[in-house]
């Protein structure tokens, strides 16, 4: 799907293209490329002489393909985006830039929330956007918005997961359920600290480059203050999912040494029945006066159960069963 911008009145507005001859009668500061078939990425190519990556280059990550300038003079960047699902759990989808005769192309498998975010905003700021560049600047500055409102979301998880570990009531089930959240969460901050280094270095390109006005790089400085100020919060989470994790590994270690404790108090306790049965069961006619007792066998039963109560009730006044 191809998506074209051209600034009219200070606003971004979309233009709808269905056909190469809608393509040729704008002239756009944006276009945006969805999974490009091959019909699109022809009508690139022959009406604006770009050439578009594959989806093999576009996941290069050497940083010598991520940043660079083509003999013709054309800037590309790639450069990851955060992508939150619904269904499924997070992933980075890795966008290609490429700056060109004033305009900004960027191609991408999946319709980010940071595109769709940059479009609406530029149709209701007007004079937001002044030319490609503010374009690009404006969506790494969405990027670490959007990568802030989901470490605001990691953080809700977190206090409801630290809720769950710090009941009164911790079943294993439970720590199953808080090992789970708390694993999703760590991927999940895993991936945005990664995504801010990847727009930090964007953003460092296009300031050693010189290709920013004045205002531009105080934008763009102070889109890297903001990943500054994020690194410091993911790190935080980084030590809160360590403790939220060692607590609940450590609360299955306490219920499973329960189950254990009640084993070796109950091994014990039938430990004295089991020596009297087997007096009594020796197969010796010696001197064994209950052989001939009428109450010999329900007197060795009370035995038996007498020598398995004492220990119980000697563990339970140690406080050995609680």
């Amino acid at each position: 799907m191809i998506n074209v911008f051209v600034l009219q009145n200070g606003r971004l507005n979309q233009v709808p293209i269905d056909s190469r001859t809608d393509l040729e009668s704008v002239d756009p500061v944006w276009v945006d490329l969805t999974d490009p078939n091959d019909d699109e990425r022809a009508w690139v190519k022959a009406i604006y002489g770009v050439t578009l990556p594959g989806e093999d280059e576009v996941k290069d990550i050497e940083a010598s393909a991520r940043y660079y300038e083509a003999e013709n003079g054309d800037l590309h960047l790639r450069t990851d985006f955060l992508l939150e699902e619904d269904d499924g759990p997070s992933r980075v989808v890795t966008v290609a830039f490429i700056l060109a005769k004033k305009m900004l192309f960027s191609v991408h498998t999946d319709d980010l929330p940071v595109f769709r975010l940059v479009r609406m905003r530029a149709r209701s700021r007007p004079g937001s956007i002044a030319d490609y560049m503010d374009v690009l600047l404006d969506l790494y500055a969405t990027d670490a918005e959007y990568s802030a409102d989901a470490l605001e979301g990691i953080y809700q998880n977190l206090e409801e997961v630290s809720g769950r570990v710090l009941q009164e009531e911790f079943t294993d089930q439970d720590a199953a359920s808080a090992l789970n959240s708390i694993a999703h969460e760590e991927d999940l901050n895993g991936r945005i600290r990664r995504n801010m280094m990847d727009t930090r270095r964007a953003v460092s390109f296009l300031m050693r480059g010189r290709l920013l006005n004045s205002e531009q790089f105080e934008e763009a400085r102070q889109i890297l203050r903001d990943i500054e100020s994020l690194d410091g919060h993911t790190s935080f989470l980084f030590d809160k999912i360590n403790f939220l994790m060692d607590a609940t590994v450590g609360f299955i270690n306490i219920n499973q040494n329960k189950i254990i404790k009640i084993f070796s108090v109950a091994s014990v306790a039938f430990l004295p029945p089991t020596l009297i049965a087997s007096i009594y069961g020796m197969n010796f006619k010696g001197w064994f006066p209950e052989l001939e007792w009428s109450f010999g066998y329900p007197f060795a039963l009370l035995l038996m159960v007498i020598s398995a109560i004492a220990p119980f009730w000697y563990f339970r006044r140690r406080g050995w069963l609680k």
